[in-house]
């Protein structure tokens, strides 16, 4: 059953605690305790490690598995009263009352939050005072997160008008939600109806949104690995090398790149692996004076052409 962002996390929380009682607890009872596959129950034994008291990389859960038994090899360490140094606190605090903010969140949970946030306000003293003045906005702010993320909850078909990057318009279609998920922005997994296929959206190209009536029925399909990432360009795909400015630096961090080497004017010389080039032109053009494409030498020329049809169009 699909469960949404919010959800796993109440799970995965109350997972520390069940696993801290039941030492070599066998994976296939913890999973029928808390009503899910073994899968699933492999993939939060995946993330928990991750997790601990310090976000410097110490005092980190020691949990693993066997794919039989579940061992957590620190949970003494871990109980310590937990005391956090003013950057923490402020860290803590900033986040705390940004996510109070999303929309989609239960207002029981949203409660329970800000009660712990003025907890911790009280015992951060001056360190408070200076969280007070930071704050984090959500790119999916309109509702497009709450939408889908009750619509992942209920079971619920949306409709959606979608901006695609590759054609360059909006495309209106209704697609059955499987699950929310953050690689570096925010995404939503879903069956599409228009294309019948998997589909992934990126909640910052919704243009419009709405939850219908009809219940979701994707069918099963089998959730990808995005430990690596959203993308994972092959070896074999052709290699192309893209010179930017100062002014667009930013593609090193929305394009999985093999190399991005310090040019002397302050910008970058990116190689990357795509399965379609052509679809680069587009990038090339968006770019204008900030970027241009080194090779394959075809794909430049195809790029500097379609600039000059566009300035044109433009003259025209």
């Amino acid at each position: 059953m699909a469960t949404n962002a919010i959800d796993q996390t109440r799970r995965m929380l109350s997972l520390v605690t069940y696993l801290r009682e039941r030492p070599g607890a066998r994976v296939g009872d913890v999973a029928r305790a808390f009503g899910i596959t073994d899968d699933e129950l492999i993939a939060d034994l995946d993330v928990l490690p991750m997790c601990g008291t310090s976000f410097r990389g110490g005092d980190l859960l020691d949990i693993d598995t066997d794919g039989d038994r579940i061992w957590w090899h620190n949970p003494d360490d871990v109980a310590e009263p937990l005391r956090l140094a003013a950057d923490e606190a402020t860290a803590l605090l900033v986040a705390a009352r940004a996510v109070s903010t999303l929309p989609g969140l239960r207002e029981g949970d949203r409660q329970a939050l800000l009660r712990a946030t003025a907890k911790l306000e009280a015992a951060a003293g001056e360190a408070a005072g200076a969280s007070s003045r930071l704050s984090v906005t959500f790119e999916s702010e309109g509702g497009v997160f709450a939408e889908v993320d009750r619509a992942i909850s209920e079971r619920r078909r949306l409709w959606l008008r979608y901006y695609s990057p590759a054609r360059d318009e909006l495309t209106e279609r209704e697609v059955d939600p499987i699950r929310l998920f953050a690689v570096g922005h925010t995404y939503f997994e879903a069956w599409c109806r228009l294309s019948e296929a998997r589909r992934t959206f990126w909640l910052g190209r919704v243009a419009e949104i709405r939850l219908l009536d009809e219940p979701a029925d994707p069918p099963p399909v089998e959730l990808r690995d995005l430990s690596e990432g959203l993308v994972h360009p092959s070896a074999e795909d052709p290699e192309v090398v893209v010179e930017v400015g100062p002014g667009g630096r930013w593609v090193a961090e929305y394009y999985p790149h093999d190399s991005a080497e310090e040019r002397p004017d302050g910008g970058l010389r990116i190689t990357l692996r795509t399965p379609d080039p052509a679809s680069l032109r587009r990038l090339a053009l968006r770019l204008g004076g900030d970027g241009r494409i080194v090779s394959p030498q075809d794909l430049a020329d195809s790029a500097r052409q379609a600039a000059r049809e566009a300035l044109a169009a433009y003259g025209e």
